[in-house]
């Protein structure tokens, strides 16, 4: 066949735009070279050719070729289905003696045709000849030439594809000095050394062996000991002992790991320029080293890399193995434009590495097209790569140390049942105290100069969920929005209100304890508003406010929270994060309330740095002239004076827990008492605390978990796209 040259570039002088007009001046005004004569016997040649194609050519193509070479299937770009195509391929030329095609059926040149068959009959190959040299004609196309809709089928000798094979017995070959062969492996080896007419080399020297076989099984050479042990160990299984030895230690996992590490493309950083770290995907490396030292089964061993979220979620070294999928590259800088392409070179990276590690076979090309050598369709490249489309590298907590954690459970279960067990036992004793409480007038209640309001109503502008605690105060749920106004209602006993405190309290769930939600702890009350309930635009004016601590004397101060500007208000930064304080707002005027009067207290955050509103907060009252800014110091709130007041009115029979007011008063008396109180305060911090496990991060590819964070987030990544497409060409 003509050959296909790639163009050559000259290395003489560039001759300038000058020369290059010139040179086509004199191509546009050279006569056009005629077309070669046609031969004077082409009738009779186009019907001897097609003649010979139909009686004899047709046949030999439609069972020896077209499977691979047309129709369904079209393999090494040599598509023979019709004359146009047979001669676009550029297999054959003008005549035999030129034609591609001819030297791969007389086995001149590789791949032999038909491929993995008997060379065809030498009559046959003539007539191939015969055929070319008359122009190659068809009498009609061996297909429509209309494409498959389905592309690429399989055939059952796609199916013979080496690596599909299942493994055999294979008998070992004879061999004339079989007393040379310590086992059937040693027959192979001496097998081919005869055929090639080789003597074997003499047995290595111990030492020599030793060494050897140090460095094939762990990498090492062996130590000076060891050497010297095995040297002078004179009995026959030592070798067989050593053999023991090494694949026993710790090292023959670490040497082998690195050659399946390779063939995972294994590496502990992303690639690509910016190569950040992947600082938990080391438990991938963990996971092979110790299947090797382990023995693991080799279907388990494949079966845990491609799913073993799925087939062993709650084995950690299922989930390790999960690293294999996820070990590729990725690049973590991405544009918009680039989401998807980025994506699909990823799944693109897991199937080919599948299909080389697992299957044998190459996929990449079938990623554009059907694979024109080994037996994959784009179909089924793509069918493959939808199994991953979810999976995504996430970072998970593991308990790798099951033993030591399992020590730590069992003691805070403990820890934790003998706290409530004293719980138990203090609780009846502490009833009988609060009935005889109850029963003596002498003891009235102790107001305190702040009671705690009933707050029967907190709403947020964005949506937050506020908590109730013990204590009468509310705790910020979930995520802390940019800007925030509270709308809080609530009641009280008393009549005559002189102030309003509002305590902004620390809590462990708070950035550094609060009580702000900003990632300092801070918060900034741009302004506070106070109303009746039923009538929120009858505003009450402060006219004076003092705080524990305050950020500065100026827009950060407390009195910045009702003056006319919205932005500025209280914070406590520069030294009061972490600390719970107070502020209190002097009312220009008492103002008297009715018992069923709800107050209205809004409270708007609304500083430009976003997130500064409170995290956990608590409102009282006072009736007393300009109280001191101090924290606590309340008396009960509204609705347990009155739960008490109840109980006290009810005859001593029915001051039970079955009482409708019991459990207020009760629960208020209880919390006071020290004793529980301390149990109390005991068991919140283990609980909060925990067993205090030892967990450790590990890299792991699953779907459904959160993502691994990369710089990619900022703008937007999806990390996975729900559905992998196959366009159908």
């Amino acid at each position: 066949m003509a050959q296909r040259h790639s163009p050559t570039i000259s290395s003489a002088p560039r001759c300038g735009i000058a020369c290059l007009l010139g040179l086509l001046g004199l191509i546009l005004v050279q006569p056009m070279q005629a077309a070669p004569p046609v031969p004077a016997d082409h009738v009779e040649r186009a019907k001897a050719g097609t003649k010979l194609f139909k009686e004899q050519i047709r046949a030999v193509l439609v069972q020896q070729c077209l499977e691979c070479h047309g129709g369904q299937s079209v393999k090494g770009d040599f598509d023979l289905s019709t004359r146009e195509k047979l001669f676009d391929s550029g297999f054959i030329d003008q005549t035999a003696a030129d034609s591609y095609l001819v030297e791969l059926i007389e086995h001149r040149a590789e791949p032999h045709m038909p491929l993995k068959a008997p060379k065809l009959p030498i009559k046959v190959i003539e007539q191939i000849r015969r055929w070319i040299d008359l122009g190659a004609p068809y009498d009609a196309p061996l297909t429509d030439g209309t494409p498959t809709a389905g592309g690429l089928v399989v055939t059952d000798e796609d199916r013979q594809f080496w690596s599909f094979q299942p493994l055999r017995a294979v008998t070992p070959p004879e061999v004339s000095d079989g007393e040379w062969c310590r086992t059937d492996i040693d027959r192979f080896i001496l097998g081919r050394l005869e055929a090639e007419g080789i003597q074997p080399n003499r047995p290595a020297d111990r030492r020599t062996l030793i060494r050897r076989v140090s460095l094939d099984l762990t990498g090492l050479p062996p130590t000076y000991e060891a050497s010297e042990a095995f040297v002078q160990d004179e009995s026959p299984d030592a070798y067989a002992k050593l053999i023991d030895q090494l694949l026993a230690s710790p090292q023959y996992g670490e040497r082998w790991a690195r050659h399946w590490m390779d063939v995972a493309r294994f590496a502990e950083s992303h690639g690509y320029e910016q190569d950040y770290d992947r600082r938990t995907a080391y438990h991938y490396r963990d996971f092979l080293i110790r299947a090797l030292n382990d023995d693991m089964p080799f279907n388990q061993f494949v079966a845990w890399q491609l799913a073993g979220d799925e087939l062993a979620p709650d084995d950690p070294e299922a989930l390790k193995a999960t690293g294999f999928i996820g070990a590729g590259a990725f690049p973590t800088q991405l544009t918009e434009e680039e989401f998807e392409s980025a994506r699909y070179d990823e799944l693109d990276d897991i199937v080919a590495t599948t299909g080389v590690a697992f299957l044998g076979l190459s996929t990449g090309c079938a990623r554009c097209h059907d694979h024109k050598y080994d037996p994959i369709s784009a179909k089924d490249y793509y069918r493959l790569a939808s199994n991953f489309t979810k999976a995504i590298r996430t970072e998970v907590e593991l308990d790798l140390d099951p033993q030591a954690n399992g020590i730590a459970q069992t003691q805070f279960e403990t820890k934790r049942k003998e706290l409530e067990q004293h719980q138990a036992e203090l609780l009846p004793r502490i009833q009988q105290e609060f009935l005889a409480w109850l029963s003596e007038e002498e003891n009235a209640l102790q107001h305190g100069p702040w009671e705690v309001i009933d707050i029967s109503q907190v709403t947020s502008s964005a949506g937050t969920t506020y908590q109730q605690q013990p204590d009468g105060s509310w705790l910020a749920q979930g995520d802390a929005p940019n800007q925030e106004v509270l709308t809080i209602q609530g009641r009280f006993s008393r009549h005559d209100i002189t102030a309003l405190r509002l305590e902004a309290l620390t809590d462990e769930s708070l950035p550094r304890k609060g009580p702000g939600r900003a990632g300092n702890g801070n918060f900034a009350l741009g302004d506070i508003r106070i109303s009746l309930a039923a009538s929120p635009e009858s505003n009450v004016a402060i006219k004076a406010a003092r705080a524990t601590h305050q950020q500065n004397d100026s827009e950060l101060s407390v009195a910045a929270s009702f003056d006319d500007d919205p932005i500025s208000g209280w914070a406590v930064d520069a030294g009061g994060i972490g600390k719970d304080q107070a502020a209190v707002f002097d009312l220009a005027s008492a103002v008297t309330l009715s018992d069923q009067t709800e107050l209205q207290i809004v409270l708007t955050f609304n500083h430009p740095n976003g997130q500064h509103a409170l995290g956990r907060f608590r409102l009282s009252v006072t009736d007393h002239a300009s109280p001191a800014a101090e924290l606590h110091q309340s008396g009960p709130p509204a609705n347990v004076i009155d739960a008490i007041a109840a109980l006290r009115m009810a005859p001593v029979e029915q001051r039970t827990p079955e009482h409708k007011h019991w459990q207020t008063a009760f629960d208020w008396y209880r919390d006071a008492n020290a004793n529980w109180k301390s149990l109390t305060d005991q068991l919140a911090a283990l609980n909060k605390n925990g067993p205090q496990l030892k967990l450790t991060k590990v890299l792991i590819t699953s779907e459904g978990l959160p993502h691994l964070s990369h710089h990619a987030d900022g703008r937007g990544f999806p990390h996975f796209y729900p559905e992998t497409y196959f366009l159908t060409r």
